[in-house]
């Protein structure tokens, strides 16, 4: 059984778990791995971020930094730059849509949050800036604390875990033990294990599939693995080792989708190969929410929100 929590999020309380939450992906930035740039200009984000609310997003989780593979650090001036327009217009427009910052930067989530936000998405898990969780905590804003292994421009370089559970374990109990020291409410904070972030292939997998072991930990959980590579992977036809030979017909293909220019075949393999990795992301969703997720983080909301509802009804007939 999924368990019910009762939390605060901009002046209201909601119950997480009667049904499962969507919070919708906004990136504005120029190199997202998921979108390539599409929604930098921030008149096309809040275009973007309405059209989530409208397919189904209950939250918009807007990013200013990519976290991707390989990705570097920019300044707070330069993500505050990105993000606060959007986030004051998302505002006006989805006056009762929580909006997250997606930041692992205290300046950015106090401002973020001063501009409407009312939620906090840290993907280090207060390792990196540990006053996160005293903005937070001031604002009465719901902490996310991600776990992550290493840095986003070393996480899939360096050695992964012998034991992905010990890692896990450990490092979500270091950054709830953070959070609860810095002053926030132990009922305000969200764990996400953070599938891809430092974790194989098979790991990621692991995790998914016993997912329900981190109901120890008395906590709401996340779960983000829209069109992450992992996913990918196995939708095109490959093991859960990277070093196994791909299957017959596997191939990786652009995420963000075609341009204008392609030729016409290319273009429909692209739309093809794109509902396939949807169908993939569908699967992950449903996987989660039965071992116990409460959000499913996502980029594709309006393909997404029938596995959701199905994954919903399975848990209700377990009931």
């Amino acid at each position: 059984m999924r368990p019910d929590f009762q939390i605060a999020v901009g002046g209201s309380k909601i119950t997480l778990g009667a049904r499962t939450l969507i919070m919708g992906v906004l990136n504005v930035t120029p190199d997202s791995f998921s979108d390539g740039g599409r929604y930098f200009d921030s008149v096309h984000a809040v275009e973007h971020g309405v059209e989530l609310t409208c397919q189904g997003a209950d939250w918009i989780d807007v990013g200013g930094e990519s976290t991707r593979p390989g990705s570097h650090p920019i300044s707070a001036e330069e993500a505050l730059r990105r993000v606060l327009p959007v986030i004051a217009s998302l505002r006006r427009k989805l006056p009762s849509v929580p909006i997250s910052i997606d930041t692992t930067k205290a300046e950015v989530a106090r401002q973020a949050l001063e501009a409407g936000a009312s939620i906090v998405n840290d993907i280090s898990g207060l390792r990196f800036e540990l006053d996160l969780a005293e903005v937070a905590r001031r604002h009465r804003a719901p902490l996310i604390l991600m776990h992550m292994r290493g840095r986003p421009e070393t996480m899939q370089r360096q050695p992964f875990a012998r034991d992905i559970w010990r890692s896990l374990s450990s490092g979500l109990e270091t950054s709830i033990r953070r959070a609860l020291a810095a002053g926030m409410k132990r009922s305000q904070l969200i764990l996400d294990p953070g599938l891809g972030f430092g974790k194989s292939r098979r790991q990621n997998y692991e995790i998914l599939a016993g997912l329900a072991r981190l109901q120890r930990f008395h906590l709401p959980l996340l779960i983000g693995a829209s069109r992450k590579s992992f996913v990918q992977a196995i939708v095109s036809g490959e093991g859960l080792d990277v070093s196994r030979t791909p299957g017959p017909g596997a191939r990786y293909w652009p995420i963000a989708g075609g341009h204008g220019n392609e030729p016409e075949r290319h273009r429909a393999a692209t739309e093809l190969n794109r509902a396939s990795l949807l169908t993939g992301d569908a699967a992950i969703v449903v996987a989660a929410i039965l071992g116990g997720a409460h959000i499913v983080r996502v980029h594709d909301p309006a393909a997404i929100l029938p596995a959701v509802r199905v994954a919903d009804a399975l848990l209700a007939a377990r009931g």
